[in-house]
């Protein structure tokens, strides 16, 4: 098998990969589903032992105000049939919960597999487009967007070690699989020579900096989202479907602002500093107001301000993460919309 063999079968592992991360994507969500279950169970057992212990009160206080017990062969709201009656009640409410935790940490480990697999089989379809190319694996939008799905999965791998960073898996995984089931379908394009502005080292440093920022970007754009659904729970005092397995907001945000606290400086060298000394190289110039330039730039003013706001104004939760998705959304633009709706000297991606 040749080289431009191997980088046309990374297509094929990478699909491959793409399928794993579906199985990997399905286990967490019903993970996810029998986590807000648990919660939702736990919750209304609160509730109907606080509803309980009121009734209970106000029975004690009816007794003492009229001088007298319940009469005889009566039996009043802590009488032994209605206590036996309830440790019955929560006895079997404890076995459903002991049952759906268990079927609950079978998916969370089966799901991680899964992830695993496809991470790993991921990892082979970059390598194999990388030899085949002879090059390093983002000189396009497809090679882009693999390399950048395979390091937001292995950034959430090293996360999911943490509790928080387990409770947001499915969501992370769904991004993921997003990213590459459009690389597969709409971004391929067949394995072939750099254009010569691309042909020196500094796309290793360069864009390589850049493809890693953008995954922990991603990331923290997914727990963003996260965090702010989770705070609109807490405000309306019950959880939904979707937030009953997330952790508390202010943990989600924690989360997604150290994500963005060390995207932040890779972003500052790779495609403002070291994307101006290339361009200096290559166009004797060190900025031209290129569309690409220019919304790298906006990309970087909007995570400084998210940062900024967080040090000095002290904003925090949804407001942050509000602005957190305002970047994302930017970077998402400087990579999808400058490639399709924009001519300019970065007009080099294989769509």
């Amino acid at each position: 098998m040749d080289l431009d063999s191997i980088a046309e079968w990374s297509r094929y592992v990478v699909t491959c990969a793409l399928i794993a991360y579906l199985a990997s994507w399905l286990v967490f969500a019903s993970e996810a589903g029998l986590r807000g279950r648990i919660r939702r169970e736990n919750a209304q057992r609160a509730a109907d032992r606080n509803t309980e212990l009121a009734a209970v009160a106000t029975t004690d206080s009816g007794r003492g105000a009229a001088g007298d017990g319940p009469g005889v062969g009566s039996q009043g709201p802590d009488s032994p049939g209605q206590a036996n009656a309830a440790d019955g009640g929560a006895s079997g409410s404890n076995d459903l919960t002991g049952y759906l935790s268990d079927q609950a940490d079978l998916k969370g480990r089966l799901g991680q597999a899964f992830l695993v697999l496809a991470t790993g089989v991921l990892a082979v379809g970059v390598t194999m487009r990388a030899v085949g190319t002879g090059r390093a694996p983002w000189g396009n939008m497809y090679e882009f967007s693999i390399t950048a799905a395979l390091l937001a999965s292995i950034v959430f791998l090293v996360m999911s070690r943490t509790a928080p960073g387990r409770a947001v898996a499915g969501w992370v995984v769904l991004f993921v699989f997003i990213t590459l089931g459009l690389a597969v379908t709409v971004l391929y394009v067949p394995p072939g020579p750099l254009v010569p502005a691309l042909r020196s080292y500094w796309l290793v440093i360069h864009v390589g900096l850049t493809v890693i920022a953008f995954a922990l970007f991603t990331v923290a754009a997914a727990i963003g989202a996260l965090q702010i659904a989770a705070q609109r729970a807490e405000r309306r005092g019950r959880p939904g479907r979707i937030t009953a397995s997330l952790p508390e907001s202010s943990v989600l945000d924690r989360l997604g602002y150290r994500l963005i606290a060390i995207g932040f400086p890779l972003w500052t060298i790779g495609p403002l500093i070291l994307g101006a000394i290339w361009a200096e190289v290559s166009w004797g110039r060190y900025w031209g107001w290129d569309p690409k330039e220019v919304w790298a730039l906006i990309t970087w003013l909007v995570y400084a301000a998210y940062l900024h706001a967080r040090a000095t104004a002290g904003w925090k939760g949804s407001k942050a993460s509000v602005v957190g998705l305002v970047g994302f959304a930017t970077a998402m633009f400087s990579y999808f919309g400058v490639n399709i709706f924009f001519e300019g000297l970065h007009s080099y991606g294989g769509l």
